[in-house]
């Protein structure tokens, strides 16, 4: 099980906007408020930003960013800063975000958390961030929520405190941010600033696997093979750590490696098993107990596995087919020779 320190490793989020298509100005009030906050009814200008049409949509933001409008100045910075339809401009990105954020618009206030966190176009202050996280984390922005949990885990920049950590974790969570569902989790399953549930926790940890997050994927799987917090059920824990080496995790590969050299769950095949601990391997993850199980592999089989390894996920190219001969009535046909069955690994 991992503990806590994984999440101290976790980088700051990055904000990715989400929302539905428009297909015209009568439908930009449709857009969602998640990524800039309040919108004004029929709002043209994040109703062109939908639509890609960017010059247009900071034309319009800039008119009301003018006049004070904190909505629209986080726009005009998320244009500038992403580079949309203008060449990029992280330092008037930033101009603009502090305006918003000083205006009191907490979109703003999380995008310049995280430019400033990283040290993105402006000087690298984690204190400053935090300030910021805190303001944006005070209208329940979700991400900014996340964010403050890590920094209060951490310790370093706010002071330590795992209680309030947790619950901003649990917002986050709720709101459906697959990292936080698996952070949240994670503190759940050791009781982490609150108290321990383990069937939660694996709740948490699932619903991140089912978002698609691969570290979320490995753990849901090991708890299925382990039977905590859930029914144990190895057949399934099989096919989530497949996905999540599917996708290049690999830790999941590693483990898929072993299930196909013992034959747990998976079909028992060498050649695969080595596929599979190849494409880890590259990743720099080596594992000594999966190298034993591989021991009695044949050279023919561990070759195939490492062109196959080399081209994943597509498959190697085919060989040009040898040239066929017929048969004579001189000739004698040669006796087939079934390979024996192969050895399970001790």
């Amino acid at each position: 099980m991992k503990n806590l320190i994984r999440i101290l490793a976790l980088a700051a989020l990055v904000l990715t906007a989400s929302a539905p298509y428009a297909q015209s100005q009568d439908q930009a009030e449709d857009i969602s408020e998640g990524v800039f906050g309040p919108l004004r009814p029929v709002d043209y200008a994040y109703g062109a930003f939908q639509r890609g049409e960017y010059l247009t949509a900071l034309s319009l933001a800039l008119d009301r960013a003018e006049q004070g409008d904190a909505s629209a100045q986080t726009l005009v910075g998320y244009i500038y800063e992403n580079g949309l339809g203008v060449a990029q401009n992280l330092a008037s990105a930033a101009g603009w975000y502090d305006i918003a954020a000083r205006s009191g618009d907490p979109a703003a206030a999380f995008l310049l958390a995280t430019m400033i966190q990283n040290g993105r176009g402006v000087p690298e202050n984690r204190q400053r961030a935090a300030e910021l996280y805190e303001q944006a984390a005070a209208s329940d922005y979700p991400e900014a929520n996340y964010n403050l949990a890590l920094l209060l885990v951490e310790g370093t920049y706010l002071p330590p405190d795992l209680v309030r950590a947790a619950d901003l974790m649990k917002k986050a969570a709720e709101a459906g941010l697959p990292r936080a569902r698996y952070d949240y989790g994670t503190m759940l399953m050791e009781g982490a600033g609150t108290a321990p549930d383990t069937a939660e926790g694996a709740y948490q940890i699932g619903l991140a696997a089912k978002a698609g997050l691969a570290d979320a994927q490995v753990e849901y799987a090991t708890l299925l093979y382990l039977g905590v917090g859930v029914p144990q059920d190895r057949a399934e824990a099989a096919r989530w750590y497949l996905r999540a080496a599917n996708g290049a995790n690999p830790v999941a590969q590693v483990r898929v490696a072993k299930l196909y050299a013992v034959g747990e769950n998976l079909p028992l095949d060498m050649e695969e098993a080595a596929m599979w601990r190849a494409l880890a391997r590259r990743q720099g993850l080596v594992d000594p107990s999966l190298d034993r199980l591989l021991v009695s592999i044949n050279s023919e089989d561990l070759a195939r596995a490492e062109e196959r390894a080399r081209f994943w996920p597509a498959v190697p190219p085919e060989e040009p087919p040898s040239e066929s001969f017929e048969l004579t009535e001189a000739s004698e046909p040669v006796p087939s020779v079934s390979e024996p069955d192969p050895v399970p690994a001790e």
